[in-house]
């Protein structure tokens, strides 16, 4: 559990939507190459928790540590530090109105200043990773949204992220869809991504998860190895979290 080789270390975060107090002294961490499931009611804070992560939501009082920089310093260059961080959303957040290799190209050639041949190459390798080769010429319309979850995983994937961040990202999904963006994370935590994941699929968390991270009102009520959560969660909430979700 120690955060001393930390690649996110979340320290003391609050953060207020005016006097609505969202997360309260909120910490935890995420080692290299663990795989971190946050997970807990709707409203509880876990979507917004992973947005402070790359500063898509700022916070009042804490810090975040990502690779060792302070995303509460002034001195922070945050586009840069979002470009190391891969963030797939619940809605895809494809552009509509370019093909998918456009979409994998854009960020790498205006962000990381590769030559279009690279980015081509590297966006060609990663729809191909993730079964989607021969649709590099659609636009996000004429797939599934499953189809488009995983091309989101792709685009993420081709800024070399130091780390990733799912935050529900199959909670849009028709259930038949759900397993085909799964088996894609699952093969990126088997490949040893750094992962912190927003998720009620507790299949996923007990198959790839080191840790589960359970939140309630704001604050994260347990932080433990995942067989010790879901064998003998320590808090009342966290059992009747489990018992319904489980159960359904």
């Amino acid at each position: 559990m120690s955060p001393d080789q930390a690649v996110i270390d979340i320290r003391g975060v609050h953060k207020w939507y005016g006097s609505h107090h969202v997360l309260k002294q909120c910490s935890t961490h995420v080692n290299k190459g663990e795989i971190v499931v946050v997970c807990g009611p709707s409203g509880s804070g876990k979507s917004t928790l992973i947005k402070t992560v790359n500063a898509l939501e700022p916070f009042q009082k804490g810090d975040i540590v990502v690779d060792g920089t302070s995303l509460g310093a002034k001195s922070t260059n945050l586009s840069r530090l979002r470009s190391r961080v891969g963030m797939v959303f619940q809605h895809f957040e494809l552009f509509a109105h370019l093909d998918l290799m456009r979409n994998l190209t854009l960020a790498q050639r205006i962000v990381l200043g590769r030559d279009e041949d690279r980015a081509r190459t590297k966006a060609r390798e990663l729809l191909d990773r993730v079964g989607l080769s021969a649709h590099a010429h659609k636009y996000p319309s004429q797939l599934s949204g499953g189809q488009q979850q995983r091309v989101a995983i792709a685009r993420a994937l081709s800024m070399d992220p130091l780390a990733m961040l799912f935050d529900e990202p199959t909670s849009a999904l028709d259930p038949e869809m759900v397993n085909e963006v799964l088996d894609v994370m699952i093969e990126l935590a088997r490949e040893g991504m750094t992962m912190m994941v927003v998720t009620h699929e507790m299949g996923f968390a007990k198959r790839v998860a080191h840790r589960v991270v359970f939140m309630e009102d704001g604050e994260i009520i347990e932080d433990s190895p995942t067989d010790v959560f879901f064998q003998n969660a320590a808090s009342a909430a966290a059992k009747r979290f489990l018992s319904k979700i489980l159960h359904h």
